[in-house]
């Protein structure tokens, strides 16, 4: 097993480096002095600022510097934005707000969601099904951000009124774990609500279709309740799709959910991609660009050790 692993981490270092590459030209396509400055700008005021960031440096002199921090976990680069803040501060202070939602928001969705799809095949055809399936696909086809603006309307405006107690906040966040719930839980709830319009139909399908293999005909031909079966020895035999349905998700947890860290004000890491964005903070950009493909890479090769380790079928060669 060790052995694929490190093919495939040797197969895919062209693959990153060519990533990082292609984002650095793209965002020196337009000069990013002259974003900042502006057309009034003087050439000695252009040059002097583009010292100051490194551009004048040569594209593969600023291209080594950037995997050289990769290499050693050193994000020491002055933020454009912030001046006196190194990008490598801004990414530990983002990383705990992104998370606190992303990652409770994951781990119920996927609960919620296999327990529902099982649920929903069990009773396919019934009205139960067909209740559950309805609810999903109104789930996908209402916009996220609908979802933002009903929560924060009836979940903290709404509530207040009505009972004098703000129950969640509307905007804002807090560090102390004993404020998780006031600040992180509706949007967590919203994540909720949304993830699961496709994930119940996606999981559905899959138990769905493992209602016909043929370990589910002989199952009942020994006499194997029909519960156990499904709650058994169906969900087993899923994994493999279930594994790789919570393996898209997982990188998305770096960036967080942009929508929910915008609009309810949480200092995630999406809402500082977002702004880095917007203020042409390239050292920012590329970190993340760096972080997030790193991720990916090494989520596709967990992906593939845990189908070997849920299926023996399976053989890492």
């Amino acid at each position: 097993m060790w052995a694929y692993v490190f093919r495939r981490l040797i197969y895919n270092v062209p693959v990153y480096l060519g990533i990082l590459f292609l984002v650095m030209v793209m965002l020196r396509v337009r000069d990013p002095v002259y974003a900042y400055l502006g057309k009034n700008s003087t050439p000695a005021q252009m040059s002097e600022m583009r010292h100051e960031m490194g551009l004048d440096k040569p594209l593969f002199t600023q291209y080594g510097e950037l995997l050289w921090s990769i290499v050693r976990f050193d994000f020491q680069k002055e933020s454009w934005e912030h001046r006196g803040m190194s990008v490598g501060q801004k990414i530990r202070m983002a990383i705990i707000p992104s998370l606190a939602i992303t990652l409770p928001a994951l781990v119920i969705t996927t609960i919620l969601s296999v327990g529902v799809g099982m649920i929903s095949a069990y009773f396919r055809g019934r009205t139960t099904d067909r209740v559950m399936v309805i609810g999903a696909v109104v789930g996908m086809s209402v916009s996220f951000l609908v979802y933002i603006i009903l929560g924060q309307k009836f979940g903290t405006l709404w509530l207040r009124e009505q009972t004098g107690i703000e129950v969640f906040a509307i905007s804002g966040y807090d560090p102390d774990p004993r404020f998780w719930a006031y600040y992180c839980l509706l949007p967590v709830i919203i994540s909720v609500i949304v993830a699961m319009g496709y994930d119940t139909r996606f999981y559905r399908a899959v138990m769905v279709e493992e209602c016909g293999r043929d370990y589910i005909t002989t199952a009942l031909a020994k006499g194997a309740t029909k519960e156990k079966i499904m709650f058994v020895h169906m969900l087993k035999n899923a994994m493999i799709p279930i594994i790789t349905r919570v393996a898209i998700t997982l990188p998305f947890l770096i960036t967080g959910s942009i929508l929910l860290e915008m609009y309810f004000s949480i200092p995630g890491m999406g809402q500082v991609l977002i702004q880095a964005v917007r203020a042409k903070d390239l050292p920012v950009i590329e970190a993340f660009t760096a972080m997030f493909a790193a991720f990916y890479i090494l989520t596709n090769i967990l992906t593939d050790v845990l189908y070997a380790v849920v299926d023996p079928r399976v053989r890492l060669q």
